[in-house]
């Protein structure tokens, strides 16, 4: 075999895998909120949630990154082993689909199409048709990458030594197994291990009874994905990982048990080798999903005897929501995001009633669990944007770009309201060690002050976190009665610090603590005007 050929053959592989990772990465930027949509509407159904894992699968183009996208989820307790186990069955159904557009063989029109994608791409404004333009350019990639590598395999077929290698595949099916594992454990895509087998067909170099042994292989080699990315994990996660694994060791046993049989069914359907190829990979993810979708409750049984025990309870501070492995599908880490941010916004609210708490009714306990929170409001602040970096890095849609250079802004306002909390902690210590006292009016009238900016952040944050256009414009509105209230109750105290009323000491940290929660007002309604632009 000469370097020629196997440059000819790398080149062509890495084009296939560009092509198909570009596709996948302008079908999710134009699917967007609908794939976030497809995920959160998941049930326990487990017919529902195949669906889900195929359809996510046939947007992405890669069962393994739908897999590692549900080890993500699993990881981050969003999902359960039950509908993590349909939706890894749906996505060895949506796999096929890269399979059955190849053996379209439209690589004769592939530069054509190739030309219509490159000047959607460079010539059109509107992002959204880059986007589809993107698709397009995938699509002719993906093709003339097929077409390199037809080209580069044809000689293969004159070599002896490829010859004795096909004899003996063909006499040891288990040998073709275990190659098509190496092949797509090496390369993580079961779909260009699957190109090259179809381009070797092209050729007529191999048979379908070599073929299918390799085909079965892929699928097992394509879990390896998903294993490494359970490397630290919880034990759920792993658990998810081992599923899949699972369910293709099982369906390459049954396929191989039925290998003549199999063998006479495939040519049935009708095609060339390369459809005949497709359409054995399509029956064996379908028959697999088919049989073992009854054994839902069975496969997780087994998982929690291979990895027994619950993770320890970490102390640690958390991200509850965000996984690195969600970057794998941006739309569905935006939405992700938006729960963190929205977390960290209760977080907060609660932290201004425990300072509130702590500083009417001079309570120790209160005040000590502001710090508390102040810590970990402040190690949400640095990680969500940290994630936020990383995911502005991925092929977002233009309407999720503006999101997250909008959450940005959030994220700070949110980190400013647990400083102002933070504040008013430091004030009700003051209080408490100074043994200062303030007037009925006065406490009257910055617990009312308090209740206001409280519905204030309430409600900003249920707009954030359910995109709620009317909870926004109650924060907006109500924001504007802080502002007067703030005024108000300055002048009023200085009135009584004029008449005796009140001590100076105790003045300075009243006027402190309005100016504070007058703060608090200013950023909740930041946090609600931004989710009245991004509609």
């Amino acid at each position: 075999m000469d370097y020629k050929m196997i440059f000819q053959l790398l080149g062509g592989l890495g084009l296939f895998v560009y092509g198909m990772k570009l596709m996948g990465d302008g079908l999710q930027k134009a699917a967007g909120e609908k794939l976030k949509r497809m995920l959160e509407i998941l049930t326990s159904n487990r017919f529902f949630a195949v669906l889900v894992g195929a359809g996510v699968t046939a947007i992405i183009q890669s069962s393994s990154a739908t897999t590692v996208m549900t080890v993500g989820f699993v990881n981050a307790g969003l999902m359960n082993l039950f509908q993590a186990a349909g939706v890894i069955m749906g996505a060895n159904i949506g796999t096929t689909m890269t399979a059955q557009l190849i053996a379209f063989k439209l690589t004769d029109i592939a530069p054509f199409i190739l030309a219509i994608g490159a000047v959607l791409v460079m010539f059109c404004k509107k992002k959204k048709t880059r986007d589809i333009g993107e698709i397009v350019l995938g699509f002719g990639i993906l093709f003339v990458g097929m077409t390199m590598m037809e080209s580069s395999m044809r000689p293969l077929s004159e070599l002896d030594s490829f010859k004795n290698l096909i004899l003996v595949l063909g006499k040891h099916p288990l040998m073709g197994v275990l190659v098509g594992l190496g092949m797509t454990a090496t390369v993580q895509s079961s779909s260009a291990t699957i190109g090259i087998l179809m381009a070797l067909a092209a050729n007529s170099s191999i048979t379908l009874g070599v073929a299918l042994p390799i085909l079965f292989g892929d699928n097992i080699g394509t879990c390896a994905t998903a294993l490494l990315a359970s490397i630290g994990t919880t034990k759920n996660a792993k658990r998810a990982a081992l599923i899949h694994l699972i369910f293709n060791v099982t369906g390459t046993i049954m396929f191989m048990l039925a290998f003549k049989p199999v063998l006479k069914i495939v040519p049935m359907f009708g095609g060339d080798i390369q459809r005949q190829i497709a359409n054995a990979h399509t029956l064996f993810n379908l028959t697999n999903v088919f049989i073992q979708v009854w054994f839902i409750g069975v496969l997780v049984k087994i998982v929690n005897k291979l990895v027994p025990g619950e993770d320890e309870k970490s102390t640690a501070l958390v991200l509850e929501y965000l996984d690195v492995r969600l970057l794998e599908t941006p739309s569905i880490a935006v939405g992700q995001v938006i729960k963190e941010v929205s977390r960290m916004g209760k977080l907060a609210s609660e932290n201004l009633s425990n300072a509130m708490g702590a500083f009417l009714n001079s309570d120790e306990n209160l005040m000590n669990s502001v710090s508390e929170h102040e810590v970990t409001i402040n190690y949400l602040e640095r990680e969500i944007t940290g994630y936020m970096v990383s995911l502005s890095n991925t092929p977002l849609s233009e309407h999720q770009s503006e999101i997250i250079t909008s959450l940005y802004h959030v994220v700070n306002d949110i980190e400013r309201i647990g400083d102002h909390a933070d504040n008013l902690g430091e004030l009700a210590k003051l209080k408490m060690d100074s043994k200062l006292t303030f007037s009925e009016k006065a406490i009257s009238d910055v617990t009312h002050m308090f209740e206001t900016v409280k519905y204030c952040v309430d409600n900003a944050i249920v707009a954030l976190e359910n995109s709620d256009l009317e909870s926004a414009h109650k924060a907006m509105e109500v924001e504007e009665n802080i502002d007067d209230m703030e005024k108000q109750f300055k002048s009023d105290h200085i009135t009584r610090l004029n008449n005796l009323e009140c001590t100076p000491a105790g003045g300075s940290v009243y006027l402190e603590l309005l100016t504070n929660l007058e703060r608090v007002g200013d950023h909740s309604n930041n946090i609600a005007q931004m989710v009245v632009n991004s509609k």
